[in-house]
């Protein structure tokens, strides 16, 4: 394996999403690897419409600086797991196996620095600038939260609910804005989920949990029984709800966004953009009435929570609350696996045009399976 000579990867049009092509290139043999380089087999990986946010917001949040392309391209990041076939890494060895942040590729080049008992960061110059939430390889034999049987959960989910664990504690840590509901747009994708998972679990007096969605949606999003009610978006004008209230935006849908600014005008005290699942749809932030739109970024309230409490407080509430949601999903969501170049544009597609069933996890391979 270690001789393979070419890489396949699935690369994107930034400026038009549905444009795909795959693109072969070539891999240095394990003796040609630079000092501290280690080359991955990227085993399989979660696709998501949290990846179609990571392309959607590409430029602005420099999601395509990960992976370079050719001008014009981008190579979309996934959450999974790939085995290390060559290392030029000290304390890295041939065999293991890390999850991580990779591209949509057969293979990926990272150069390891930081090396340690729990894993290690990607040190590439393209990425010094970058979040170091991204950065960080895990490996599986030092993973408290590691189990072999649920790593598509780990892969579809844990990423996800990192963030909705983190717009969680950024409400609570802000007093939920004083709001006596939080509304959460696209409600059936896998954020939302995690979030009102966590909001509803809360103890004494929490804010009720509306889980916008669409008509197709409805039985399912009151199925998996963490909203308080589910609301479908044409009737966003009849919401009877007293009181202040809190938006946590995952759709990223001009129209939606301006209907609840709209309906609850002064009393939206906390507008929250974190996804674009309606990726087509954004825009139409300005001049609404209420809370000022605002963008969520994970990796900023990480920062801030390192400080209060320290690294290892942080990971250890995150893992407690995981392991809590991981509990739950065998309930709702269904692991699909995919494999070869066309099921990955297939799967590509589905998820980009909204096609996916929202009980569906997709696990893709570009590896034949």
């Amino acid at each position: 394996m270690a001789k393979q000579q070419s890489a396949s990867n699935f690369w994107v049009k930034r400026d038009d999403l549905r444009t795909t092509k795959i693109v072969e290139t070539s891999l240095p043999g394990a003796d040609a690897l630079a000092p501290g380089e280690v080359l991955f087999k990227v085993d399989d990986f979660a696709f998501t419409a949290n990846n179609i946010t990571y392309a959607a917001f590409g430029e602005a949040m420099q999601y395509w600086n990960f992976f370079p392309a050719d001008e014009g391209w981008g190579r979309v990041p996934v959450w999974g797991f790939g085995d290390v076939i060559a290392s030029k890494a000290d304390g890295i060895a041939v065999g293991e196996r890390f999850y991580g942040y990779f591209p949509m590729s057969t293979h990926f080049i990272a150069q390891a620095v930081r090396i340690s008992d729990a894993g290690f960061f990607d040190g590439a110059s393209n990425r010094a600038d970058l979040s170091p939430v991204y950065n960080n390889y895990l490996r599986v034999s030092a993973d408290p939260g590691y189990d072999k049987v649920r790593e598509a959960e780990q892969s579809l989910l844990r990423p996800l609910f990192t963030t909705s664990f983190l717009i969680d504690d950024f409400l609570e840590d802000n007093e939920f804005f004083g709001a006596s509901a939080v509304i959460l747009s696209s409600a059936s994708s896998k954020t939302s989920l995690g979030l009102a998972q966590v909001l509803s679990s809360r103890s004494g007096d929490r804010p009720r949990v509306i889980g916008l969605t669409s008509k197709g949606n409805v039985k399912f999003v009151e199925g998996v029984g963490y909203y308080d009610d589910v609301v479908t978006y044409d009737d966003i004008a009849s919401m009877g709800i007293g009181g202040n209230v809190a938006f946590v935006d995952m759709a990223g849908d001009a129209n939606v966004r301006s209907a609840v600014h709209n309906h609850f005008a002064e009393r939206l005290t906390c507008s929250c953009a974190v996804g674009g699942t309606h990726w087509e749809q954004g825009g139409g932030a300005d001049d609404l009435p209420g809370a000022k739109p605002t963008l969520f970024f994970a990796p900023s309230q990480i920062q801030k929570r390192n400080k209060d409490w320290g690294a290892e407080a942080l990971q250890s509430k995150i893992a407690k609350a995981w392991a809590i949601f991981l509990g739950s999903v065998d309930g709702w969501m269904k692991v699909e696996r995919s494999g070869g170049l066309k099921a990955t544009e297939q799967v590509y597609l589905d998820v980009l045009e909204g096609r996916v069933a929202p009980e569906s996890g997709k696990i893709v391979s570009l590896w034949d399976i």
